[in-house]
């Protein structure tokens, strides 16, 4: 009988040399999501890592069956394990684990982390509803003994895309459907108007430049997000996602005066509205924010995409659009002694 060995890694290159075989496990995994590639979460740790990074991977006979991206905080004894990504930016984390080996895997990890590590809390956020993880790993935490704790984290409004843009617009509510028809149709008039995702005829450093220029002008509590740390992560990122031809940034301006803005993920078909940027000022009845992601949610469909996945967050814009919510939950397992 195989047995499953788990090998930790400790530094930052792991990202690298593991890519190609996390990859190819991850597309197979139940949860895939760009938030649990190796680009991304090399990009996160790199930017806003904190503590000492633990990448728990697991084999069987040789082969990848599943892998805990890690890291540890505070003080030995009493630290905190949490998975790399969490919590404010990675809108939906997991562990990566093999499809039908999924509760051999945890339990291993599981044995792995109570038998060789001093912690005393595994502080796991964003995971999905759906998730394995999920279902299975608070009963084989008690096994151990430990008391595990789960919790709604937050909703991520989703709407499930048709085949055509009039279908999409018969299932808004009434007046939804007649605000954002009357506000596309106004914009669609306005001469100066236009709307473009940032492509290789544009100067991807000085478009995320833009965008975190809108990002800064949107809300107060948005400017204070970006710290440097921040805004550097987000010029990696849409350097690693453009590469990865992930990456929709998309602009909204009148007279080359830019409104509005999106960085959005196109990953798995599926669109996922990572961060925003408007500026309220300008021709503030035009609903500028509304009007792109109309465009948007209208380009999607015309490509075939499952889903238009607005991520974290209940605004009430996301429900007029079309979202139903999906829940992220919280795991935490804390040891005894």
């Amino acid at each position: 009988m195989n047995v499953i060995r788990i090998e930790p890694f400790q530094t930052p290159s792991a990202f690298d040399r593991l890519a190609k075989e996390w990859n190819a496990l991850l597309r197979r995994s139940a949860m895939d999501t760009v938030f649990l590639t190796p680009a991304y979460q090399r990009t996160w740790w790199r930017h806003l890592g904190q503590g000492d990074l633990l990448i728990l991977v697991a084999r069987e006979d040789g082969e990848l069956v599943g892998l805990a991206p890690l890291f540890a905080v505070g003080r030995e004894e009493q630290r905190t394990l949490q998975t790399v990504g969490c919590v404010e930016v990675s809108d939906y984390l997991d562990w990566v684990l093999a499809p039908g080996r999924e509760e051999e895997v945890l339990a291993a990890l599981l044995d792995f982390l109570g038998a060789s590590l001093s912690w005393s809390a595994l502080d796991l956020c964003n995971v999905h509803r759906d998730s394995p993880t999920l279902a299975l790993l608070p009963a084989l935490a008690s096994r151990h003994r430990w008391s595990v704790r789960t919790e709604v984290q937050e909703v991520c409004p989703v709407v499930d895309l048709p085949g055509t843009w009039e279908a999409y617009l018969a299932s808004l509510g009434r007046k939804d459907r007649h605000e954002l028809r009357r506000k596309m149709r106004r914009a669609e008039a306005m001469e100066d108007l236009r709307w473009y995702i940032v492509g290789p005829e544009h100067d991807l450093e000085a478009e995320v430049e833009a965008f975190l220029h809108l990002m800064a002008v949107s809300t107060p509590e948005k400017a204070a997000f970006l710290t440097p740390p921040m805004r550097a992560f987000f010029h990696e990122l849409a350097q690693v996602a453009y590469g990865a031809g992930w990456l929709q940034l998309a602009f909204l301006e009148v007279e080359e005066r830019r409104l509005a803005a999106y960085f959005n993920f196109v990953y798995d078909n599926r669109v996922l509205v990572y961060n925003s940027g408007l500026d309220w000022e300008a021709y503030p009845n035009l609903g500028a924010g509304i009007v792109l992601t109309g465009f948007l949610i209208r380009q999607a469909i015309a490509e075939g995409r499952e889903a238009y996945d607005f991520l974290r967050g209940s605004e009430p814009y996301k429900y007029r659009l079309g979202g139903k919510d999906v829940t992220v939950h919280r795991i935490l397992i804390e040891r005894d002694g």
